[in-house]
């Protein structure tokens, strides 16, 4: 399994409408693509208007490949994207151990 990483930047008088999209993008977009483990959207305490978005893959493939190549990228991007302060970071990364 693969954890995607995206560290996201929003105006955060936005945060509400931000919540209601990346929800939305996320069960009904992502949630089709081929090799979708399971997601989480989390919220920063410390620094509003940052989210984390973490999503299980089967494959690195599966998103670089799958879902990046595909109409359902666009799709998502048009959900989630005009809220973007700059350019969300994106790592991936294997788990090593869990408790």
């Amino acid at each position: 399994m693969i954890l995607e990483h995206a560290d996201i930047r929003i105006d955060p008088l936005k945060s509400s409408a931000f919540e209601e999209a990346i929800l939305r993008g996320v069960s009904t977009v992502i949630a089709q693509a081929k090799g979708l483990k399971g997601y989480q959207v989390q919220r920063c305490i410390e620094t509003p208007g940052r989210y984390v978005l973490l999503i299980q893959w089967e494959t690195l493939e599966d998103h670089t490949v799958g879902f990046r190549g595909s109409d359902a990228f666009t799709q998502w991007r048009a959900i989630v994207g005009p809220f973007f302060v700059q350019p969300p970071v994106v790592e991936h990364f294997e788990l090593v151990g869990q408790g």
